[in-house]
């Protein structure tokens, strides 16, 4: 069993390289809903409110995701378990870059710049579990540089290392898989949050509704 369980983390290792690249190149199409539509989708909701609720969403994501590749190894004949793992381990990494990227939308934290840029700061966000104080984001910028992707890699086989035993029938199936994530993405964003409420910016200001006499008269 140690001899496959070796093995095992050597298939890991070698498909990280291949997930990291992989979340490096679908992270700036990941669509992120911004601070206008979050509050439009949930209206008369705080900060705080909209943040609970879009980590709920997270982590039911999350814990799909493991269910469904832990119910995978109970199968008769189960498919390629690298491929199962690293699928789970993009997977759950989309899920959990999409809720970081929501949730500096919500404290008023948006990282300036294009959508690559914003993306390439997530991920350092995730990679780090950090939120980005957007006051200091020459520290960030320093951070983005060649070590990042070495990192990131580090963090992805951390993870699918852990989940290895989701893999095994013997051990565990769907139920754990699931609950694996859901403690880690919970952790993640406990973490992320703690960090963006130290820096929280105060939302703008809504448009006021019209009113009766504001709206402009029809001419016959």
């Amino acid at each position: 069993m140690t001899s496959g369980a070796r093995a095992g983390g050597g298939k890991a290792r070698a498909g990280v390289g291949a997930v990291a690249e992989r979340l490096i190149d679908v992270a700036p199409r990941i669509p992120v809903r911004d601070l206008t539509t979050l509050r439009a989708q949930f209206p008369g909701l705080g900060p705080e409110d909209i943040a609970d609720r879009l980590v709920a969403a997270a982590v039911k994501g999350t814990m799909t995701v493991g269910a469904g590749v832990g119910a995978a190894a109970m199968l008769p004949t189960p498919p390629a378990m690298p491929a199962e793992l690293a699928t789970e381990t993009l997977g759950v990494a989309v899920v959990e870059f999409k809720l970081i990227a929501e949730l500096h939308e919500v404290y008023g934290l948006r990282v300036p710049g294009s959508v690559r840029e914003r993306a390439t700061a997530y991920l350092w966000s995730w990679t780090e579990q950090r939120g980005i104080d957007v006051l200091k984001l020459s520290t960030v910028n320093v951070a983005l540089g060649s070590s990042m992707k070495r990192e990131m890699r580090q963090r992805l086989l951390r993870r699918s290392l852990r989940n290895m035993p989701t893999l095994t029938p013997f051990m565990i199936g769907a139920a754990v898989g699931a609950v694996m994530n859901r403690r880690d993405t919970r952790k993640l964003a406990e973490r992320i949050r703690r960090d963006l409420r130290a820096t929280q910016l105060p939302w703008p200001a809504l448009p006021a509704e019209p009113g009766p006499y504001d709206r402009p008269a029809i001419e016959d």
